[in-house]
């Protein structure tokens, strides 16, 4: 009897869960598109290029995309701020990526 009751609970908390996964799949379809976009930006990179790249262009506030429609000062404000963990060679090959996005 007790085994019947654990059964339902989960049954019925799976029931009332599913409108709220229903209500979160879109978002994810954004980031799978979003992800493959810049998967196919990045086709030519290799190594921390391709991991810069990819973590601007997945970025919360639109990375590769927006950059495009910035003034060169905001690009630089907006690069060196993505850019402030990285140094050496790292942050150099960021920054001339970030600053040569077109679109």
């Amino acid at each position: 009897m007790k085994i019947q009751s654990v059964l339902a609970a989960i049954v019925l908390g799976g029931v009332l869960a599913a409108p709220a996964f229903a209500q979160t799949a879109a978002p994810a379809n954004s980031q799978q598109s979003k992800m493959k976009t810049c998967n196919t930006q990045a086709a030519g990179k290799k190594g921390d290029d391709r991991k810069a790249f990819m973590k601007q262009c997945l970025s919360a506030d639109g990375g590769a995309a927006d950059t495009a429609t910035m003034t060169p000062q905001q690009r630089m404000k907006a690069c060196n701020t993505q850019a402030a963990d990285k140094k050496g060679d790292d942050r150099k090959a960021f920054m001339k990526q970030c600053l040569s996005t077109k679109s």
